[in-house]
């Protein structure tokens, strides 16, 4: 219990400590481009203009922002006072204030939005969910706050990525190459010393955990040709082989087996009513 607690005062330090920078090395990187236009497609296809969505974990807003200007209603959350600062910041200036509001709450209270509900759909993006310690209580708490047959859409990192387990066991490195297999999870450094607890659930273990208020319609890989963006100075070197790498990565993200080893998991789940 006491490691929980410290966990969840961890996190929002954590992700407060890079929030200025965080779109400086991930969202603008190519990497981070490449990743977030691969979620995007799905989302789009996913959540109709004019739907209300809940977004947690929403970080600096870029996901939040898009959605609203396809026209639909975003309520985005965050544990990081940091990382909504610079959400409403982004917010500011624009035309999105009447459909777009950010709070800073964490993932482990989004009960307390039960006042708000019901939500036509939930997103979260880039392995936010991957910080939280209990997300069967998560499932719960989500379930209280959608409406029947509504849509969840997941992306956490994968168990599985090649990328990382090839480059790490060459270099000599096996503690890095797998430690997404350490339970319960490791320690990930996120600059400016500022470290978080992340683990690693797998698709049947996600699944497990989101039953039996949600049912996991289907999943692709986010990441499997495009490497984690702890690569991003291979992206300078090789502009063609990573524009290459880009455009194949939608087809391997659906290929059987390959899915699996990408860096990151998209999750389609859908609200069940007993």
């Amino acid at each position: 219990m006491l490691a929980s607690i410290l966990n969840c005062a961890r996190v929002p330090a954590a992700f407060d400590a890079i929030a200025d920078v965080y779109d400086e090395i991930f969202t603008d990187s190519e990497i981070g481009k490449a990743q977030r236009s691969r979620v995007w497609r799905e989302a789009d296809q996913l959540f109709p203009p004019g739907q209300r969505i809940l977004e947690i974990n929403c970080g600096t807003g870029v996901d939040a922002m898009h959605l609203a200007e396809r026209g639909l209603r975003v309520l985005a959350c965050d544990s990081s006072p940091g990382m909504i600062a610079v959400a409403r910041r982004r917010l500011a200036g624009t035309s999105h204030g009447g459909q777009l509001e950010f709070q800073v709450l964490p993932t482990e209270e989004i009960a307390l939005l039960r006042d708000e509900a019901p939500f036509e759909g939930v997103f979260s993006n880039f392995a936010g969910l991957n910080c939280v310690e209990d997300l069967r209580k998560t499932a719960r708490d989500l379930a209280l706050l959608l409406k029947p047959g509504a849509t969840i859409l997941l992306c956490v990192f994968g168990r599985h990525c090649a990328w990382e387990i090839a480059w790490h066991v060459v270099r000599g490195d096996r503690r890095k190459a797998f430690r997404r297999f350490q339970r319960p999870g490791s320690l990930a450094n996120l600059g400016n010393e500022s470290q978080v607890q992340v683990r690693y659930p797998s698709v049947r273990m996600m699944a497990r955990l989101f039953a039996p208020q949600f049912r996991l319609k289907q999943w692709c890989g986010v990441g499997i040709a495009v490497p984690p963006s702890s690569f991003e100075h291979l992206t300078g070197r090789f502009p063609r082989a990573f524009h290459l790498a880009a455009a194949m990565d939608a087809y391997l993200g659906r290929t059987p087996i390959l899915r699996g080893l990408a860096d990151h998991i998209l999750l389609t789940f859908e609200r069940v009513v007993a």
